[in-house]
């Protein structure tokens, strides 16, 4: 599989300045998910934000701890959304700073009615693993501005990739956790992931003033419209995949991955069937498509 992106190629565990104030340091946990590995930043100057610690790894855990300056802390611990690659190291690097965890809420918030729908029906978490201990010690709402030393974030409540998913604003600066992406599409992986939401937190991204995107994992996003327009016409040709193939008859969402996602590994065809299921859920939703008996993974679908 071709690299998506060969200049981005960070040494794990060592910071890496991307401006005055803010650092970013890549956990040692590479994948097909999580590409390099996930971005942990350090926003401030004296008493530190981090955003998204990453996942439950001493390593990382003292590569965070060994960053900071003299005269430095971390006051602030923020977690975009609670996939095993970004929230579980929060609760060890609380005990060792005495910082509190910040996130919108726990594994379950901001789940859509139709995704709780399809948790109820024993659908679980398929991708990147949902992190269903993780309980932060202060609930952040959307529009909540987080205050530091010398810093402020706005808390945009972005669903899509997970329920409990946020962005946070820095100036012109945005923190977008795995909505957009340089390197990859984001995976919306049933029930924690809502392509409708998903193709709403875009657009709300896509109408703020910002000059830089600064993604859960990858290299920086200096032309963020340029992207998100890409990412949303992306979804939208997806769509027309899938109404085309139910075109010659009704298909579960693995059978209509197999057909439309010809170009990816076979090992990657089941992260490919729940993002399919997502965009069928979506299609249900706009009346575009209908599914026989209740709505489960392996619902057969057809157009309506």
């Amino acid at each position: 599989m071709q690299d998506p992106d060969p200049s981005f190629r960070p040494q794990h565990g060592l910071t890496d300045t991307l401006r005055p104030g803010l650092r970013r340091i890549v956990a040692p946990n590479p994948s097909a998910m999580t590409f390099r590995g996930t971005n942990t930043y350090l926003l401030g100057e004296r008493a530190l934000a981090v955003i998204d610690p990453g996942p439950d790894d001493p390593t990382h855990l003292a590569a965070i701890l060994a960053a900071l300056k003299p005269g430095q802390s971390i006051s602030h611990i923020i977690v975009t959304h609670a996939h095993r690659d970004h929230s579980p190291l929060s609760r060890a690097l609380s005990r060792a700073t005495g910082a509190p965890v910040l996130a919108f809420g726990d594994a379950q918030a901001g789940r859509s009615a139709v995704m709780q729908r399809l948790a109820d029906s024993g659908l679980m978490e398929g991708g990147e693993g949902v992190d269903f201990a993780f309980m932060p010690d202060i609930a952040v709402p959307d529009g909540a501005v987080i205050s530091g030393d010398g810093w402020d974030l706005e808390v945009l409540h972005t669903p899509g990739h997970f329920g409990n998913h946020i962005a946070l604003g820095w100036g012109q600066q945005l923190f977008c956790g795995d909505l957009v992406m340089g390197w990859a599409t984001s995976l919306v992986s049933p029930p924690d992931g809502d392509l409708t939401d998903f193709m709403a937190s875009c657009a709300r991204v896509r109408a703020g003033n910002w000059a830089r995107l600064h993604p859960g994992h990858g290299a920086p996003i200096n032309e963020p419209l340029t992207r998100i327009d890409w990412l949303i016409s992306h979804r939208q040709s997806r769509e027309a995949q899938i109404l085309a193939a139910l075109g010659s008859g009704p298909a579960d969402a693995a059978t209509l991955a197999a057909q439309i996602y010809t170009e990816i590994p076979p090992d990657l065809l089941p992260a490919a069937a729940r993002n399919t299921l997502a965009h069928l859920v979506d299609l249900v939703t706009k009346s575009k498509v209908v599914h026989n008996g209740s709505l489960r993974s392996t619902s057969r679908f057809q157009l309506s």
